[in-house]
């Protein structure tokens, strides 16, 4: 049997993949980033590759680095962009998926996807946390809660209070003293997630999205995100079968696969 691997460097977490020449996904991980992005793709393609019986990287046909880190992945054949592999993951996990929107740990993408699953049309907002998986930690951290836990809090709620601060920092601070003030907490993380969605808007539309869209990401799983989405963009939020935090590695696994069966 012949693998191929996808290894992808996120600022906050690290993911791999191993396909097999079929595109089947053979093993995967999801480890927390370390400091240092080469330590993070050993620990991870160490992890896949044990769990695919392969003592060394040297024995894939054929490794793509991706993410944040993707330039310290010193075992890699080449790197490519998150935004390729995102779209190449979603593209072999749902083909009827043409708008992406990937809110990573450190910034949010808009990603239009074609047929073959290159990308057509991306935005990317990389100014500003505020949306990202560091801003939902930080909320977290005001409601003192798990990431879970606020993920799945605005479900309940019955009212919104906005939160009417664009940043990161200046949003914590208006939390907390809303919080202190004893204003319903769902009510508060209903806020906070239009506010993201909102932020998503340009993004949808650059992606090209009309009537449906998938989100990719840690962010993906955030429950209340999605149902704050479908309110304000109106659209479909399209459910992957395959973990959404995945799809950078598996689209970089997928190039992989391509490119080294070409070879032969």
């Amino acid at each position: 049997m012949k693998y191929f691997g996808g290894c992808d460097v996120g600022s906050t977490y690290t993911k791999a993949v191993i396909l097999d020449e079929t595109g089947k996904i053979c093993a995967d991980t999801t480890i927390k980033s370390k400091i240092n992005s080469e330590a993070s793709a050993k620990i991870a393609m160490e992890e896949v590759l044990t769990k695919v019986g392969l003592k060394s990287s040297e024995e894939l046909c054929y490794l793509i680095g991706t993410g944040y880190g993707r330039n310290k992945v010193p075992f890699a054949d080449e790197n490519i962009s998150e935004i390729s592999c995102h779209a190449m993951g979603v593209h072999v996990t749902d083909p009827t998926v043409k708008a992406i929107i990937d809110i990573g740990g450190q910034d949010v993408k808009g990603i239009s996807v074609d047929t073959d699953g290159t990308v057509k049309n991306f935005a990317m907002n990389d100014k500003c946390a505020a949306g990202t998986g560091r801003f939902y930690e930080a909320m977290a951290r005001s409601f003192e809660m798990s990431l879970p836990e606020f993920s799945n809090l605005s479900l309940t709620a019955k009212n919104v209070i906005p939160i009417t601060a664009q940043c990161t920092v200046f949003a914590e601070s208006e939390v907390i003293t809303l919080v202190g003030e004893g204003k319903p907490m769902d009510e508060i993380a209903a806020g906070i997630q239009m506010a993201v969605a909102k932020r998503c808007f340009v993004m949808s539309k650059k992606a090209g999205a009309t009537d449906s869209i998938t989100l990719t990401g840690g962010c993906a799983k955030n429950a209340g995100l999605k149902q704050a989405i479908e309110h304000v963009l109106k659209l479909k939020v399209i459910e992957l079968k395959t973990d959404p935090q995945l799809m950078g590695a598996l689209g970089a696994a997928e190039y992989a696969r391509q490119k080294g069966l070409a070879k032969e």
